[in-house]
């Protein structure tokens, strides 16, 4: 009997998810003086080419950081390894197409080096894995998760691959948007689709971006295009547009010459002529929220929690904060010999990270439809905004707080 008692607590923490959220979790526990004992699953298997001495391509997956963000990577100990390969936001402008409207914040105003940093995904994973291996943590990849159900303990896990079956005190499911995992165990999505598509290419450009993010508001949709590295001395951004579904298809099957012309009229020439358009990827856009974010030895994290238009790049920024927020409060729980577990501790983090979850989500899905509306007189009142935030230094400091991820306790600690 105590044999199988030892055996039921196998874990204190697993995470289902091996992505830049899971691991993430995982590096920030394992900084902690707690002695966690963390497995962490992952679907996949994780590609040998993720090594510091990866080159990246002209097609390579990117991420757009905040300031934030920066300070939790700094804080684990991984920023020196990733801001040698990122391309700073020393700008963001902002703009209404067909309108006069636009305003411009600087990092320079706002008082930070950056704004933000875009940085290859590929980067990102190489820092995050070699940081890992460096830990205790016990990673599987590929494993999935074929079973999972509360008990006393903790919750019971059945592994796919293995077919070892497993226990957790703590369960952490960031397994992605419409996870399996937080359905096995009876939490659901609630989906919001936006009748929109997300085309995701990598672009070479005439002239140099020199730092600026463009995000330019369209009738068929919202467009950015960041700063990214150059590559084979090619200035190039990296493209984000929203068009609906069907016009998003069209340009999917364009030629590259056909699909170039019609981003440069809709992006316009500040940037010169567009030369080249990489690999397109295009992904359905909607507002997704898990039914339940935390009960009693479980947490969704990460897109499992929350999945947002991409329209101000906050969504895995978002998740990174909902992450360092979770390890703060586990680890306190853990130093005063608290169940860190328990519904009381995992509704403290849920608590602490409702108005910062509530604020980004609400700001990501209502941004895109007030540029979306045809009527002049919106159009009248949201251009009058822009002028008058480029025109007032409070209303950019505001903006540029969000943007960054500055939330009341951050700012403070600044």
């Amino acid at each position: 009997m105590a044999d199988k008692k030892q055996s039921e607590a196998d874990y204190d923490i697993v995470i289902v998810g091996g992505g830049m959220v899971g691991i993430s979790l995982a590096l920030l526990l394992a900084s902690q003086q707690s002695s966690w004992k963390i497995l962490l699953l992952e679907a996949q298997a994780y590609d040998s080419r993720e090594t510091p001495g990866y080159r990246p391509s002209f097609d390579a997956r990117s991420t757009a950081l905040s300031w934030s963000s920066r300070t939790i990577f700094q804080a684990a100990g991984l920023w020196s390894e990733l801001q040698p390969h990122s391309s700073e936001i020393k700008t963001i402008h902002v703009s209404d197409r067909g309108h006069m409207g636009l305003t411009r914040i600087s990092a320079e105003e706002a008082g930070v080096e950056a704004l933000g940093y875009v940085i290859e995904n590929r980067w990102i994973g190489a820092a995050l894995l070699q940081k890992l291996a460096l830990t205790s943590v016990d990673v599987r990849a590929p494993e999935r998760v074929a079973g999972a159900r509360p008990v006393k303990s903790g919750v019971h896990i059945r592994l796919e691959q293995s077919g070892e079956t497993i226990n957790a005190a703590l369960l952490v499911i960031a397994d992605g948007a419409n996870s399996q995992t937080a359905q096995k165990l009876g939490i659901h999505s609630n989906q919001q689709p936006y009748g929109q598509q997300g085309i995701i290419a990598n672009i070479a450009i005439q002239n140099p971006h020199g730092g600026v993010a463009y995000e330019r508001f369209t009738d068929q949709g919202p467009m950015a295009m960041l700063p990214l590295p150059d590559c084979d001395d090619s200035p190039r951004c990296a493209l984000v547009w929203t068009q609906p579904s069907e016009r998003a298809e069209q340009l999917m099957a364009a030629s590259d010459g056909e699909f170039l012309q019609a981003l440069q009229q809709s992006f316009g020439y500040r940037l010169g002529k567009l030369n080249k358009v990489g690999e397109r990827v295009t992904y359905p856009l909607a507002l997704t929220t898990a039914s339940e974010q935390v009960r009693r030895n479980v947490v969704v994290l990460g897109n499992a929690a929350h999945s947002l238009h991409p329209v101000a790049g906050q969504g895995f920024n978002l998740s990174l904060r909902d992450v360092a927020m979770l390890a703060d409060v586990l680890g306190t729980a853990r130093m005063q010999n608290i169940d860190f577990a328990s519904l009381e501790v995992l509704g403290r983090y849920q608590q602490q990270q409702l108005s910062d979850q509530q604020k980004t989500l609400l700001f990501s899905d209502n941004l895109p439809k007030l540029f979306a509306q045809p009527s002049a007189i919106l159009a009248l009142g949201r251009n009058a905004g822009l002028v008058a935030m480029d025109l007032m230094p409070g209303l950019r400091s505001g903006f540029a707080q969000f943007g960054m991820g500055m939330t009341n306790r951050e700012a403070r600690h600044d």
